[in-house]
């Protein structure tokens, strides 16, 4: 069942787990999601960038909601921007949508952001901002230090815009990291000892298992994931190009003229939904979000 975010995050933070929230942008990624999150009985945010498709991921994530009903799911706008991708969101069903003033001024992220708050908590709809700036890994060298979230901001944003999570920049990035993923985790202890509301961490992907697992225990709910699921989808189609497209098959299954003995873009795609669907689940695992329903 797809519903506010900020319940799923409210029982994480009470059992002190973390929620994975993978990117996802076409069926194939949205049903991996979906069978990780029965599979191991875990709740799920899908994560979805308005350049993916708003209307379109949103009647995906529709479709496989009453194939598996049982499923607590919530479907997120992920960095939204342009205001139209916002409001698009909320028509389309959206149960929680990011608005993403993190390059903007102080006021002004709390001017925006506030904005939409009203909108969305009109239609029973949960927003995350992000205070700070987590930027992109390529030049981690240059923005992990000068985007960290200022604690004494923290509590003045939340009282103005009623915000129902907070993205903080604590040390991660977006991308593949040059050099090591560090983690402030003496800032994340004091954001999450002054904040009542659910913690994200933004850029999880490649952070490091151990840090990652410490983020949990130091106050984190949400967990945002790209990089790696889809690496590891890629390593998937990737080693089966390497043998040629050949696909084996099993000792006892005849042979006839209509069984695929080469691999086709379908069965690319369901190779590469599997190492996305079996990376996710580590990452469920590792947040201990599985066995929560």
């Amino acid at each position: 069942m797809i519903i506010p975010m900020h319940e799923l995050l409210k029982e994480a933070k009470k059992g002190k787990y973390g929620v994975a929230a993978p990117n996802v942008f076409n069926r194939e990624t949205i049903e991996a999601c979906f069978l990780a999150a029965k599979e191991l009985r875990a709740p799920i945010i899908l994560d979805v960038a308005g350049v993916h498709g708003i209307y379109e991921c949103a009647d995906i994530a529709r479709f496989y909601e009453r194939r598996y009903p049982e499923v607590p799911v919530a479907l997120n706008l992920d960095h939204g921007g342009p205001y139209e991708d916002i409001v698009n969101a909320i028509h389309a069903g959206f149960s929680s949508v990011m608005i993403d003033r993190s390059q903007s001024s102080f006021e002004d992220n709390v001017k925006e952001t506030s904005e939409i708050v009203k909108i969305a908590h009109a239609c029973g709809i949960s927003v995350e901002a992000e205070l700070g700036h987590v930027g992109q890994a390529y030049e981690y060298d240059k923005t992990r230090d000068s985007g960290l979230t200022r604690p004494e901001e923290a509590s003045d944003f939340l009282k103005q815009t009623q915000v129902d999570c907070l993205a903080v920049a604590v040390g991660t990035s977006h991308g593949v990291y040059q050099g090591e993923c560090k983690i402030d985790f003496p800032l994340l202890d004091t954001l999450a000892a002054q904040i009542e509301q659910p913690l994200v961490l933004h850029g999880g992907s490649g952070s490091g298992d151990e840090n990652l697992r410490k983020t949990i225990e130091h106050g984190i709910q949400k967990v945002n994931l790209n990089t790696d699921l889809v690496m590891s989808g890629l390593d998937r189609i990737q080693a089966s190009c390497k043998n040629n497209f050949e696909i084996k098959v099993p000792a006892g299954v005849n042979m006839d003229e209509f069984t695929t003995k080469r691999m086709n873009m379908q069965q690319l795609y369901a190779l590469g939904a599997d190492g996305y669907k079996e990376k996710l689940m580590h990452y469920m695992k590792l947040f201990k979000s599985n066995g929560r329903w």
